[in-house]
């Protein structure tokens, strides 16, 4: 959550920081800010309450800028504001930052140093700003020193950009559980929280890890511990293509993402692949897991509604127990672990704070982990023993599609591959039944002016909605009720069709939508059934079967897939709905209030 740019060399640096914002804008979008210096090393501070849309409107294009620094914020400390935007300044204006994280003890230091210090905000951030003010003045400390001296107080996350205006030629940063990345040019370096906020400028990146610092210049980057040891550490090339992060033609991201799923599904299927066409992967992963006597799959949010369903295709074809967690549950109130863990990971950015802090603990007790992500590099990769790469691309919606399907294919192939290293007799082709998958996504992409029907019929003036389902349907209502919550606002629950009359069905009213997921041969007259009970109660029921369960009075039918697969077809008319639903309510469909895309505070 929130986004830094920072940038210093020979072009337009003000254009530079504004369309490395509006890339990030998916991480922050309550408001924005920039600082930058210009030929006559005077600064310049331009803030501004909303999108990246309306800081660009004031901004004074006249300005000859060189270098800066931009933040787009996801608010944490302080209601959105011009005062709370970023980048925040001391108060004698030498100081300028920007911050992403959390200061835990910014109390506690704002009470030791600053009671004399007026202060213009509600932010965290503002305290550090502050704090570094006082050192280099009250204690005469140069701006290095100063800087590592707050950061040495700091408790928390962060992620740092500072500018001094007394040193113009040189930006400081630092970092803290908080993702920060520095990137090298010809005549010019940048910072960046994601890399695809300057992949148009750079293709070749360093990362800062926690506890160091960092300069930069127009000449080069200089990386130290706190202690002043100097790091010296090669950059990697980030492949993104910059054509990806465009909608093209779509009027919003989330649209494109659900309609890059079949493209999705082959692509894993390819790079999972060996030159002979068999799935292959690590060796060493499907050893460690064979070495293990339980599966712990750790995730928030998406993630771990589809951990659910990689539970069942472990367990299934792998016969090894597997749990699944919430992150930010399971760092403070750990259960009794087995004598031989294995933790698996699943995160779309790859850091995701909840599950950094798992992860941190797991690898102090020196279990085995793999992280499933989208993004190579990324914290939650680079600290697990173990990457798997869901090859999805990159996800700019804040809520999730493509990378919920990508992970269960991944874990479908991780399944298989481990049933078969155990040797265990197998009985579902991967590589094959994803294909289908793929085309069967495709066919249901080909119907979605349906779902669009259905959400204007259904669900765009409604107050709350129901998703039920059973077995493996049920960990995909659970997905599908947090898709249409998140980007709609429509009230919306997942349960277990045969809980309802269990209590839940007291919240039946009169044209309640209740949509039923039925792609389980075991229970399909069972969830008919509860989809009876709920219409007897006046609910408008909404049924979405597959090929072979279907009825006369369905509201769709999903092509056949195989039954360990089904959430990746089913999961497309939901996603459907909840774009459709969004779109017809009048929201912004991409960025839903009060949320953000990497969430990177616990």
């Amino acid at each position: 959550m929130c986004g830094i740019v920072g940038y210093i060399g020979n072009k337009d640096a003000k254009e530079i920081l504004l369309h490395g914002l509006d890339t990030l804008e998916y991480r922050g979008y309550d408001s924005a800010g920039i600082y930058v210096m210009d030929d006559s090393q005077t600064g310049h501070l331009f803030k501004e309450k909303g999108r990246i849309a309306a800081l660009r409107d004031k901004v004074d294009q006249s300005v000859a800028a060189f270098s800066g620094i931009g933040h787009t914020r996801w608010a944490t400390h302080g209601a959105p504001s011009v005062d709370n935007a970023h980048p925040h300044q001391s108060n004698s204006g030498r100081f300028s930052i920007v911050h992403n994280g959390v200061i835990e003890n910014f109390a506690e230091v704002r009470d030791a140093y600053l009671q004399d210090v007026e202060l213009h905000s509600d932010t965290d951030t503002e305290i550090i700003v502050q704090l570094i003010a006082w050192f280099a003045e009250s204690e005469e400390l140069d701006t290095m020193d100063a800087f590592k001296k707050a950061i040495v107080a700091l408790k928390g996350s962060y992620a740092l950009a500072l500018v001094d205006n007394e040193n113009p030629d040189v930006i400081y940063a630092a970092k803290n559980k908080s993702p920060l990345l520095l990137g090298t040019g010809d005549g010019f370096n940048v910072i960046c929280s994601d890399a695809m906020a300057m992949i148009r400028e750079t293709n070749q990146f360093i990362e800062l890890m926690d506890g160091e610092v960092a300069t930069l210049s127009h000449e080069g980057i200089q990386i130290e511990t706190l202690a002043g040891d100097v790091i010296d550490r090669a950059p990697y090339t980030a492949h993104l293509d910059a054509n990806d992060l465009g909608k093209g033609t779509y009027p919003y991201y989330m649209a494109k993402e659900i309609d890059e799923q079949p493209a999705v599904m082959r692509k894993i299927i390819q790079n999972y692949q060996n030159e002979q066409g068999e799935l292959e992967m690590d060796p060493e992963i499907l050893d460690s897991i064979l070495a293990s006597d339980r599966i712990y799959i750790v995730a928030c949010g998406t993630s771990y509604n589809a951990g659910w369903v990689g539970k069942q295709l472990l367990e299934k074809t792998t016969n090894i127990p597997t749990e699944v967690h919430l992150s930010s549950e399971f760092g403070y109130n750990m259960p009794l672990l087995t004598e031989k863990p294995f933790f698996i990971f699943l995160s779309q950015s790859g850091e995701t704070a909840d599950s950094r802090q798992v992860l941190v603990q797991v690898n102090e007790m020196g279990y085995p982990s793999l992280t499933l992500t989208n993004v190579p590099g990324s914290t939650l990769s680079r600290e697990a023993q173990f990457t798997l790469l869901l090859y999805a691309g990159p996800e700019i919606a804040v809520a999730s599609t493509k990378a919920y399907t990508a992970q269960i294919a991944v874990m479908s192939i991780l399944a298989e591959l481990t049933a078969k290293a155990k040797g265990l007799p197998v009985e579902m082709d991967v590589a094959h039944e994803l294909a289908i998958v793929a085309s069967a996504i495709e066919s249901v992409i080909d119907d979605k002016e349906i779902f669009e029907q259905l959400s204007l019929t259904h669900l765009s003036t409604s107050r709350n909605a129901f998703y039920i389902g059973r077995g493996i349907d049920y960990y995909l209502v659970m997905e599908a009720s947090l898709k249409l919550k998140e980007v709609s606002y429509v009230q919306t629950e997942g349960f277990a069709a045969g809980e309802l009359k269990h209590g839940t069905i007291a919240l039946i009213e009169d044209n309640t939508p209740v949509i039923s997921i039925i792609t389980d041969k075991k229970t399909a007259g069972h969830t008919r059934g509860n989809a009876h009970e709920v219409i007897s109660r006046g609910a408008h029921s909404m049924i979405i079967s597959m090929d072979g369960l279907n009825q006369p009075e369905d509201a769709y039918v999903l092509p056949k897939v195989h039954e360990l697969l089904t959430p990746l077809v089913s999961v497309i008319p939901t996603q459907l709905i909840a774009y459709y639903t969004s779109l017809h309510r009048g929201n912004d469909v991409d960025k839903p209030r009060n949320l953000a895309k990497s969430v990177t505070v616990e």
